[in-house]
């Protein structure tokens, strides 16, 4: 018997129970559909982790005050202060762009507009470490924080909450700062969220201003952000940066530190894997209506052999051999799971789809995902449809001639 013509047979026997053969597939399609949709979700959710960091920047520490101990009890938070700032920059020969930030939410004030509004104090070189671009006007220089000028530079989406004047117009013009009168130097370009950060909310104010004109004095630093030219550096910096904190805070050697070194990029990785963990346990879930469809599968080829018997009989007593007999039944089943796959594929894009649009989550169907998924439901179909089509292909076919 031709390959062709078992083929042929095998679809015949599909098309002679059209609804059976769907209900069939029903399982492979769920299952399917639910693992490509989990799979977009988790790749999804890594592509925008991986603009979160780009956006963040690669190649930046933050440093933040940890926990002051003595005899080993908590003495509550240490500080950073401008002199740790200021100690990095010089220690570090070249290596570091440094600047310490101070950041309060504040009332702000334009003609009859106001908002609360989160006030960043730094130095210049934040905007060169985060990569800001100037939608209009200039950054402050290193001049304007020594000399604690009144001078701001506003987020993108700070106009909008101002009234909604454009930046060309705000650049020049004065806002209110707790009462007190800045000048608007320059307004960034949209960046766009970045986890925890928003710069697109926020002013951003010389850090001695800040200290000395805003924040009533106080030298307590939120975080100090040091950063390298390469990624490759980081290990150096952050050896620099632990060696020069210890020293600047007379930590010794093997003590615990009262401060921190964090990597953005690693804290942005760990959620990625969190939400890839997730992700693969939601898959793995969806993977169990696989194996179901794949019983359904092979219980209706049982039910489709006991069925035709009598056909199978007359089909070896007229010389069809065992392997024609099986692979018939194989071909049977293979059909039924990948056209099940391919359904279930398609049905898996619309759902992404359909969560994208209307949750606004990010889906990504990645290639790799639909031609494993369309794989593994072809391997389903073989796996389940073995034990079937040996069975058929056993029957002898005196006994099956016989059947009622």
């Amino acid at each position: 018997m031709l390959l062709f013509e078992i083929v042929m047979v095998a679809m015949g026997a599909v098309r002679a129970n059209v609804l059976r053969s769907v209900l069939t597939t029903l399982g492979i399609v769920i299952g399917i559909a639910a693992v490509i949709t989990m799979v977009a979700l988790g790749e999804g959710a890594q592509q925008r982790v991986q603009e979160e960091i780009n956006r963040m920047g690669t190649t930046i520490l933050t440093i933040r005050p940890g926990q002051q101990m003595w005899g080993g009890v908590s003495r509550g938070d240490a500080q950073l202060s401008v002199e740790d700032a200021i100690a990095l920059r010089a220690g570090s020969d070249g290596l570091l762009k440094v600047s310490p930030e101070q950041q309060s939410r504040m009332q702000v004030t334009y003609g009859r507009y106001n908002s609360n509004t989160q006030i960043m104090g730094v130095w210049p070189e934040y905007f060169e470490m985060y990569d800001h671009q100037l939608e209009a006007g200039r950054f402050f220089d290193q001049g304007e924080v020594q000399g604690r000028r009144r001078v701001a530079v506003l987020g993108y989406n700070v106009p909008e909450t101002l009234g909604g004047t454009p930046p060309e117009l705000l650049v020049g013009s004065t806002v209110q700062i707790r009462g007190i009168i800045f000048e608007v130097v320059g307004i960034l370009e949209e960046k766009g969220d970045a986890a925890w950060i928003r710069p697109d909310d926020q002013i951003f104010i010389p850090q001695s201003t800040a200290q000395y004109r805003v924040m009533g004095g106080r030298d307590r630093l939120n975080s100090i952000y040091a950063s390298t030219e390469t990624p490759e550096e980081l290990d150096q910096a952050f050896a620099a940066i632990d060696g020069i904190m210890r020293r600047e805070h007379r930590i010794r050697v093997g003590e615990d530190a009262d401060f921190n070194i964090r990597n953005s990029a690693d804290l942005l990785e760990t959620r990625n894997e969190a939400n890839q963990t997730f992700a693969l346990l939601l898959a793995g879930i969806a993977a169990i209506s696989l194996i179901v469809g794949g019983i359904g599968i092979m219980n209706i080829m049982l039910v489709s052999v006991t069925e035709r018997t009598r056909e199978i009989g007359v089909r070896k007593a007229l010389g069809a051999t065992k392997r024609a007999i099986m692979t018939q039944f194989l071909v049977e089943a293979l059909f039924l799971c990948t056209l099940g796959g391919l359904l279930g594929v398609a049905a898996g894009y619309g759902a992404s789809e359909l969560v994208t649009r209307m949750a606004e989550w990010d889906t990504s169907v990645a290639p790799e995902a639909v031609f494993t998924a369309i794989g593994f439901s072809a391997a389903v179909g073989l796996f389940f449809g073995l034990w079937p089509a040996r069975r058929a292909a056993m029957l002898d076919p005196i006994d099956a001639l016989r059947y009622e």
